[in-house]
């Protein structure tokens, strides 16, 4: 009897990345099976292509476009109790579930440690890794955190949960999960909701996913999104006075710095 599977990669599809194929291939790759399908609003013969191919369902959002819109469609197909939403130039290393699916009964998101890749490379001793992985700080007391207070103090500083490696158990999740208020920061919105609601948040220290940054990446057009500072300083202003929400939103913007293009051409 096939064992009945309690996780989902629902693989965000954009236009015709040249990555899918390998984020497909590696989500295909876990050392635990998980439920796969593709999701996107901008259909094509290459994306439908690349499904065929791999005998993957694909679902196509019809609805207003938007990132908070394309990621609640992907994630209201799912039918299994977890879910990770799979950012299409990403790699996510063969125990990425084999980690997290073990702490997910009682947390309502699950997440990783990662690494970026440029031209190809790992880079995982960046200024701005070291900084989030310095605001992670609880979960070097303490794998799973429940405490309110913990959960919200980690993001009091900035986001420093990378969005492509987190899993949600869905039912703590509840109901619409992101914001079509926010563009660029829809992620840190959910994850602060998310604090204020019961369930834990797990954090596995082993880097078990690469985040591709390039020219044509999610996270350098929101880097250079007019409309992040503003995004931003909505974020500390729900969290800090507004004169140090201020600041803060100044300083983070600064710390953009380590995601410019230009550095990926260091060795």
């Amino acid at each position: 009897m096939e064992q009945k599977l309690c996780h989902t990669f629902a693989i965000l599809a954009y236009k015709e990345s040249p990555y899918l194929e390998e984020c497909i291939q590696s989500v295909l790759g876990q050392s635990v099976k998980s439920a796969v399908y593709i999701s996107t609003s901008t259909p094509s013969s290459y994306i439908s292509g690349l499904a065929e191919k791999y005998g993957l369902p694909l679902y196509i959002n019809e609805k207003e476009p938007g990132i908070a819109s394309d990621w609640q469609f992907a994630a209201d197909q799912c039918e299994t109790p977890y879910l990770t939403l799979a950012h299409q130039d990403d790699v996510y290393y063969k125990t990425y579930t084999e980690k997290l699916l073990p702490y997910m009964k009682n947390s309502i998101i699950g997440f990783c440690d990662y690494e970026e890749l440029v031209n190809g490379k790992p880079r995982r001793k960046t200024k701005m890794l070291r900084i989030k992985r310095l605001l992670l700080w609880p979960f070097y007391i303490k794998k799973s955190i429940k405490s309110k207070f913990f959960k919200k103090a980690v993001l009091r500083l900035g986001s420093p949960i990378c969005c492509p490696a987190v899993t949600y158990n869905r039912e703590l999740c509840g109901g619409p999960v992101f914001n079509p208020e926010y563009k660029n920061d829809l992620d840190w919105d959910a994850w602060l909701t998310f604090a204020g609601k019961p369930g834990r948040f797990t954090y596995e220290k082993q880097v078990c996913m690469a985040h591709r940054i390039h020219e044509d990446s999610e996270t350098t057009k929101q880097i250079e999104s007019s409309g992040r500072a503003a995004e931003d300083l909505k974020m500390f202003s729900r969290m800090w006075p507004g004169w140090i929400a201020r600041r803060l939103a100044k300083m983070y913007a600064g710390s953009y710095a380590s995601n410019d293009i230009a550095e990926e051409k260091k060795p």
